[in-house]
């Protein structure tokens, strides 16, 4: 008795191509029939990809945003012992960089990793992608795509931009489907993430890099169904794009309360949220006071962090979580390098329209897909 061989599987997750950005736009819509939004996660691709390789929640796979309170865990306790050192050595461009080569060649901390924290303040904290999440046993609280197929000992590939850039990526993938040895292919192509931050409505540059996306798809799906005429294309997203139209510095509102960062409370500004941790009561309501009263961002209260399945009972993520409204973005934050000054962002909550991310297939997925979550299940189903 033998078995029929399994189609010809592709999995695109193209960075931030939103639903909105696709409004208006053909997108292969010739090719890709079946058409529709997926709610993402809030957060960043930290905590959506995982749970799009995972079917799980931030709060079972234990991956949200980068970096989490662990003084007792982190791999950079010993520099407490630096802090006696001005910021000009401690926290300077050069110090910044030392620590980020030293995480990622001596201290385990993956490759991606990156000192976005003041050195000053990383003792407090560890870094949550520690193995490469598209590898077998890369997430930590769940089993993912990836260890499905590993275990099944199905042949797989997967081309991400920790080895290449989005034109060597599909280079590669052509490669590979004409040489047969494979049967299931996962892309992740990162790079139009970057244009839709400075290009978020449009022009020149957006248009140009769709184009470019569309013509090479079209190329790499001919090819695959050459070779596999049952062979099906499936384009994803793990969040979109929303223009960004406000700014508001969040840190010097908090920093004119008078506390002290360190001994009274720690902080983690993101693009469009901050997250906090309190060592005084008076500290923790100060800051909370403030942060209820402002009118361009919500705090969030545990029913809602449930609801989103981003609720840590210990806290590892902040014990307040406060969170832009769409459009607004934090003027300095951690992630916000000097000089950079982005027309969109995402990160928003999910409820924004331009949160929302993709599905995009050339034929009627397995099971209902409504969320990034239902991703995994289709997956899963394409390697039966």
């Amino acid at each position: 008795m033998t078995t029929e061989k399994r189609p010809l599987q592709i999995f695109v997750l193209i960075d931030a191509l939103g639903w909105e950005v696709l409004k208006g736009r053909g997108f292969l819509e010739d090719l890709l029939t079946y058409r529709r939004p997926l709610r993402t996660v809030l957060g960043f691709s930290s905590g959506a990809i995982p749970t799009m390789l995972t079917g799980r929640a931030p709060s079972e796979t234990g991956h949200w945003n980068l970096y989490y309170y662990d003084p007792k865990g982190s791999p950079f306790r010993w520099l407490k012992y630096f802090r006696f050192l001005p910021d000009r050595f401690l926290d300077s461009r050069v110090s910044r960089k030392i620590v980020k080569e030293l995480g990622r060649r001596f201290l385990g901390m993956g490759p991606l990793f990156e000192c976005c924290v003041s050195p000053r303040w990383l003792p407090d904290f560890n870094w949550v992608e520690k193995k490469n999440i598209y590898a077998a046993g890369g997430i930590s609280g769940a089993p993912s795509i990836f260890d499905d197929l590993t275990a099944l000992d199905i042949p797989h590939r997967v081309y991400t931009y920790h080895e290449a850039g989005d034109e060597e990526i599909l280079r590669a993938a052509r490669f590979d489907i004409e040489v047969g040895e494979a049967g299931f292919f996962f892309l992740y192509l990162s790079e139009l993430d970057a244009v839709l931050h400075f290009h978020p409505s449009g022009g020149e540059e957006l248009e140009s890099r769709m184009a470019w996306y569309e013509r090479e798809l079209r190329r790499l799906f001919g090819l695959a169904k050459q070779v596999d005429p049952r062979a099906t294309l499936t384009v994803l997203s793990d969040h979109g794009m929303a223009p960004v139209t406000e700014r508001f510095d969040l840190v010097q509102e908090v920093e004119n309360l008078g506390f002290r960062f360190g001994k009274d409370y720690l902080a983690i500004y993101d693009s469009t949220m901050a997250r906090f941790w309190f060592f005084s009561d008076a500290a923790r309501e100060a800051i909370c006071g403030c942060l209820g009263k402002l009118t361009c961002a919500r705090v969030l209260d545990d029913d809602e962090l449930k609801k989103l399945g981003i609720f840590f009972p210990d806290r590892r993520y902040g014990e307040a979580i406060v969170l832009l409204n769409p459009g607004w973005l934090i003027a300095r934050s951690d992630f916000n390098g000097a000089g950079w000054n982005p027309q969109g962002m995402h990160g928003y909550h999910p409820d924004d329209p331009f949160s929302d991310a993709i599905y995009l297939s050339n034929h009627v997925p397995p099971v209902a897909v409504h969320g990034i979550a239902d991703v995994y299940e289709c997956m899963q189903k394409a390697m039966k």
